[in-house]
């Protein structure tokens, strides 16, 4: 039997359909293009981080159920004992948890353009997949188009990033609301950027109990702890634990996230650099001929670029030294669109000049 053959005959289909998840290269470049805070620790914050490490028993297994953390967790974001919180290797593996507990007619919606992941997963576990499109004018939610796929297909489960991933929005929260109350399955606010926003839906929780709320350690500067946890009804966590793989946060992660979250100082001041900037570069953006910058709440800016130029610019932009997202592959409302991650004010500013003679080299 070939290798094709083989293959063909013990995977799913859904899964010899799919494509991986591709990471580009980022070796030798500025980094622009995954979200990251681009800030490090302090010499003494991360001499004081070794020092919690030193005594970590590598040759045990972690707590597995991260007690210690999940309750700084719950202080910090001031959840009573009626919710519960699961941590998750990233929120891809909470995302891929919650969608493994479907059945497998259940059908899953969210807001398209999205998270890439949310479709990800839900294809490659046989799901049903439904993405509904963003007004194309400002990506707004289309509420009547929501509304009424919630009614057709009584979804198990809705996805609501907030803001928005690729589109950087906070959709209106008279919206949101009104799905949540809508829908007769669960609504996951997916708050990924959430410190960069100033908004949040955690006190919705007690009035909600359809509603879960998920974050993430990444965004704030620990995207190499891969950390993400989901917060929400006591009841509907403990179902979701059922299916958590033990031992899933490994002990090093457990005590460095705990030592980081005791030093939320540091992460509002690297967060209020970043937000600055943000400010900075959409007006940049938008001074320059044939760019049109989308206001953005979380720590990157999706901006269009003249038609049919975009992997062009792109291309002219990473032989100059920086790599940045290019999303106009993906068709549809992102056709000609790229996404540029937040960084410190120099790469900025190589970012900005890349960007210009990208443009003047394109004559335009």
């Amino acid at each position: 039997m070939t290798i094709n053959k083989i293959i063909s005959s013990v995977f799913r289909k859904e899964v010899l359909a799919i494509e991986a998840y591709v990471v580009a290269d980022a070796k030798g470049l500025i980094k622009l293009d995954a979200m990251e805070n681009p800030y490090g620790w302090p010499e003494h914050i991360k001499n004081n981080w070794l020092e919690a490490l030193r005594d970590c028993q590598l040759n045990r297994y972690p707590d597995p159920d991260a007690k210690e953390l999940s309750k700084i967790i719950k202080e910090l974001n001031q959840l009573s004992d009626q919710f519960g919180v699961l941590l998750g290797n990233g929120s891809d593996e909470i995302i891929q948890l919650l969608l493994m507990a479907l059945p497998q007619e259940a059908y899953v919606l969210a807001p398209a353009p999205g998270f890439v992941m949310y479709k990800q997963l839900s294809d490659s576990l046989g799901l049903n997949y439904l993405g509904i499109p963003l007004l194309a004018n400002n990506f707004d939610l289309d509420l009547p188009a929501m509304l009424s796929a919630i009614e057709a297909y009584q979804p198990s489960v809705i996805f609501l990033a907030y803001p928005n991933n690729p589109t950087g929005n906070l959709f209106a929260k008279s919206d949101v609301l009104e799905i949540i109350k809508r829908a007769k399955g669960l609504v996951v606010i997916d708050e990924a950027y959430a410190p960069f926003a100033g908004a949040s839906f955690i006190n919705e929780l007690e009035h909600y109990g359809n509603m879960l709320v998920m974050r993430t350690v990444s965004k704030l500067g620990l995207a190499g702890l891969r950390l993400g946890y989901i917060m929400g009804n006591a009841l509907i966590i403990e179902q979701l634990n059922k299916i958590r793989l033990p031992y899933n946060i490994n002990s090093l992660s457990q005590i460095s996230a705990i030592f980081a979250l005791t030093h939320k100082k540091l992460f509002e001041e690297q967060t209020q650099n970043i937000c600055d900037e943000r400010a900075s570069v959409y007006k940049q953006l938008n001074e320059l001929k044939g760019i049109v910058a989308y206001p953005s709440a979380a720590n990157f800016i999706l901006f269009k670029t003249p038609k049919e130029t975009a992997t062009e610019i792109f291309l002219s932009i990473k032989r100059q030294g920086i790599l940045i997202k290019n999303m106009s592959g993906q068709r549809g409302l992102l056709d000609d669109c790229l996404r540029v991650t937040i960084g410190k004010p120099e790469e900025n500013k190589a970012f900005m000049s890349a960007l210009k003679l990208s443009l003047e080299d394109l004559a335009l």
